[in-house]
């Protein structure tokens, strides 16, 4: 079980070190009273594989929350869990700047100004600052230089893959809402209209045969990788794993299940890649 507590400054990028975290697999809680903390762990200890990695997100909205924070870790390094404390923080001008944008007040506001609820947290937070394994200042870092470095940090080699989806469908039926790149190979003479395949699927050897050896397939299997190498190296500068590459034909039973299959492996022998296949229309007909 790995276990890591992320704090730090209003205003510095918790949310964003949160949503991160749950993108490379941690199973994340947010503002957990401290006393909670241990018994989350405990339960995750005992799902039997289904949580392996927990991190709690933690502010001053906690109590007395220094002093319980400390003693959880405490707690919980003696129990030889090792929790991995990461401390964000950013300078007074950068976190008012940032309040002013949102339009919201400091949480240790009360009735003073935004500079003096930062100056009380600050203090606050200090002797947990000094304790953290993991110290980010994140006053020049972008959301996604941010991302980058809890990636460093934080990820496993298969966290860091980018996961896609390669979805066949038929238009007959509508495109699917949830895909972020949509290709139609209707440009491909269709199956359907060869008695002898009508009846087979493009996961049959002499549909995937029929479909691939039709004139421009494989030149539009290599240039639509080409141009995925591209838009895939953007993605995972800006933070995205998550990829649903959509391919349609009429019916999505021969040409797009084809076209699906053979992309899917191509795209698996790509480095840093995970792919899986779904054929969303298959058997509708």
């Amino acid at each position: 079980m790995e276990v890591a507590v992320v704090t730090g400054l209003s205003g510095a990028g918790r949310s964003t070190a949160a949503k991160c975290l749950e993108d490379l697999g941690w199973f994340v809680v947010d503002n957990l009273p401290p006393e909670l903390i241990s018994t989350m762990v405990e339960l995750g200890a005992q799902s039997r594989g289904a949580i392996t990695k927990v991190a709690v997100v933690m502010d001053v909205r906690s109590r007395a929350f220094t002093d319980d924070l400390a003693s959880v870790i405490k707690g919980l390094d003696m129990r030889g869990y090792k929790p991995r404390v990461l401390f964000l923080e950013a300078t007074d001008a950068v976190l008012i700047r940032r309040f002013d944008q949102v339009r919201r007040g400091h949480p240790m506001q009360g009735d003073g100004r935004l500079v003096d609820g930062i100056g009380a947290e600050r203090a606050l937070l200090e002797p947990l600052r000094a304790e953290a394994d993991l110290l980010l200042d994140t006053s020049s870092l972008s959301v996604h230089d941010l991302r980058a470095k809890i990636e460093d940090a934080f990820g496993s080699e298969a966290s860091a893959q980018t996961r896609v989806t390669v979805l066949s469908f038929g238009y007959k039926y509508g495109l699917p809402m949830d895909s972020d790149l949509v290709m139609d190979v209707r440009f491909l003479p269709n199956p359907f209209w060869i008695p002898e395949l009508r009846d087979h699927s493009g996961l049959d050897t002499e549909v995937r045969n029929y479909v691939l050896g039709q004139e421009g397939a494989e030149e539009f299997l290599d240039r639509y990788q080409d141009l995925l190498r591209l838009i895939g190296a953007g993605y995972k500068r800006e933070g995205k794993r998550y990829l649903t590459l959509a391919i349609g034909c009429t019916g999505g039973k021969h040409r797009s299940v084809a076209i699906s299959e053979e992309l899917a492996n191509r795209l698996s022998k790509e480095d840093g890649t995970a792919v899986k296949v779904v054929h969303r229309d298959l058997g509708r007909e």
